[in-house]
């Protein structure tokens, strides 16, 4: 500033301008009470009053006060460079802020996306696939269980046919033998036949086939009492065809028995496999669901991260507009103090130039 300290001096040695004094017109005093309220004003017309009545040459005053002027021009055009240079850079970081806000914004989306439409759909499908695996284990388990109690009821049954067939290949055999020995029967030997016969017929109770034809024999032998040879010969011929029933009976059953048997250790094998493979199916389920619930942690803590990090994006950008915004206050004041002290420089500059200035001047002069 133009020899700061000195003018400073000067103006607290000046002795104010009476603006009262009638050689002012009206709108001279408006001017002179207006530049007044101007600190640089006031001195300008203070400066110029001392320096006309120590002998100062007026255009020499002129020329100090423009450069006055020019240096206040000149600061104000720094202070407007220095706020557009900071608007240029509230402009850069808000823009910056806000894209970076964008961002987060559009990755908080894609994980609470990722979170509701991928993992919790994929944990609830995951539990209800472990759900059914072990269901599947259980109802395999059951079948097992089922088949394994239903074959040994089969093979019950299959050896209480064996001895029931066994026992009565033995009473035919017996039978056979007997007849094969008579010619003149007594009755003890056709009690005897009848007998076996009788133990035959309960013995094939549930095998109605059998039970006609033992029955037709019964009545053959209580009506001949084997007196006729060609009778006895028939009833031989009879036993031993129903002995041939029995034995292909028992070969049957023996060989259904067996196909059971290898159709059932066929369906053990085949549970026990798809038990094993339900097994192994639960264990990489269980490691699935230990994944996602990893997921689902690992993305809720991104989520609290990224808003944590919105947060601090969103308090960035509110701290840049508050401190911008004072900065343009104090901007808008510094330029409007500026645009007051160099108007008035102006008008004061414009009024000592008058005669008027010069005249009073001399009056003061001769007054003294």
């Amino acid at each position: 500033m133009l020899k700061l300290t000195l003018c400073v001096l000067l103006v607290l040695g000046a002795t104010a301008i009476n603006v009262q004094s009638s050689i002012w017109t009206n709108r001279d005093q408006k001017a002179l009470a207006e530049i007044h309220t101007s600190g640089w004003g006031k001195f300008i017309l203070n400066y110029a009053e001392l320096h006309m009545q120590t002998g100062g040459i007026l255009s020499e005053l002129n020329s100090e006060i423009e450069k006055l002027v020019g240096e206040l021009e000149e600061e104000l055009a720094g202070v407007h460079h220095e706020f557009n240079r900071r608007t240029d850079v509230h402009n850069r970081e808000v823009s910056r802020l806000e894209q970076e806000i964008q961002d987060k914004e559009r990755e908080i989306f894609n994980a609470h996306d990722f979170y509701d439409n991928v993992l919790i759909p994929q944990r609830d499908r995951f539990a209800n696939q472990l759900e059914q695996l072990k269901e599947n284990i259980a109802q395999n388990r059951q079948t097992l269980e089922q088949a394994t109690v239903q074959r040994a009821n089969d093979h019950e049954t299959f050896e209480a046919q064996v001895v029931e067939h066994n026992d009565v290949l033995s009473a035919i055999d017996e039978c056979l033998q007997l007849l094969n020995t008579l010619e003149a029967p007594s009755l003890v030997q056709i009690k005897k036949v009848q007998k076996n016969l009788n133990k035959i017929q309960n013995s094939l109770k549930k095998h109605s086939q059998f039970q006609i034809f033992v029955k037709v024999l019964l009545e053959i032998t209580v009506e001949s009492n084997f007196a006729d040879q060609g009778a006895l010969r028939d009833i031989v011929v009879a036993f031993n065809n129903l002995r041939v029933e029995m034995v292909d009976s028992l070969n049957q059953i023996t060989a259904d028995e067996a196909e059971a048997v290898a159709d059932f250790n066929a369906q053990v094998i085949q549970l026990n496999q798809e038990h094993a493979e339900f097994q192994r199916a639960v264990v990489v389920k269980n490691a699935e669901i230990e994944a996602n619930a990893t997921k689902i942690e690992q993305t809720l803590d991104l989520i609290d991260e990224l808003d944590a990090d919105l947060a601090t994006l969103n308090g960035q950008l509110q701290a840049e507009n508050d401190d911008y915004a004072f900065a343009t206050d104090v901007y808008n004041a510094t330029v409007a103090e500026y645009n007051k002290e160099i108007n008035a420089a102006n008008q004061a500059l414009e009024l000592l130039n008058q005669p008027r200035f010069q005249d009073y001047v001399k009056s003061q002069l001769k007054g003294a």
